[in-house]
């Protein structure tokens, strides 16, 4: 089977990070800035940055209900800080006329973690990756509040919830592409080539 063609939404944040992290978990990584560009994938990177500026981005770029479109049909997903709040169904605190894409049964709380001075690194034990703890960066982080039955939490951080997964959506508060350990990518890399197989993993 050809490697799975995944796209990074390259309306703000660590684009070029994820396409590396992406490559190196042996995907077909680009970036995703139009609805022809999201059709041609088979999984989507939605990357840190600042929730609010994605969501406007994304209906700027006519993005928002094409991306909802296919979360809602099972398009694998990866949200990673900002992304991990686009992905939420509900905000805890939303900003003025912030949307998100859903498609994970939980409420997220924005820059929980404190401002950018209080950002840090820290070892997080993630259900699903084997090895050594996961090393996870987090800059003005969300956590995850609550998550509904259908939601499978994958790792806490100072009784925090910061990984969760519900099918096909993974989302994460931490940044795992500024770290060279690229396990998460992996991982979801591996959601899609099942996901292609019409299998579950």
């Amino acid at each position: 089977m050809t490697a799975p063609v995944i796209g990074v939404l390259a309306l703000q944040g660590d684009v070029r990070e994820h396409l590396v992290a992406l490559a190196a978990a042996d995907a077909v990584a680009g970036p995703v800035r139009r609805p022809e560009e999201l059709a041609e994938v088979d999984g989507l990177v939605i990357p840190g940055g600042e929730s609010t500026t994605i969501s406007k981005l994304a209906v700027l770029f006519g993005l928002m209900e094409p991306l909802r479109a296919r979360v809602r049909a099972g398009m694998p997903v990866y949200g990673t800080c900002a992304g991990m709040i686009m992905l939420a169904d509900k905000i805890l605190d939303p900003r003025s006329g912030q949307e998100t894409v859903g498609g994970i049964d939980m409420i997220v709380r924005r820059n929980a973690f404190g401002r950018q001075n209080e950002s840090f690194e820290a070892a997080v034990e993630v259900k699903g990756v084997s090895g050594e703890p996961v090393e996870g960066v987090f800059i003005r982080a969300p956590w995850v509040e609550s998550v509904g039955a259908s939601a499978e939490v994958l790792a806490e951080h100072g009784g925090h919830i910061v990984a969760v997964r519900q099918g096909n959506a993974l989302a994460t508060s931490f940044h795992p592409e500024l770290t060279g350990d690229h396990r998460m990518h992996r991982l979801f890399t591996d959601m899609v080539r099942a996901d292609r197989r019409g299998e579950s993993l």
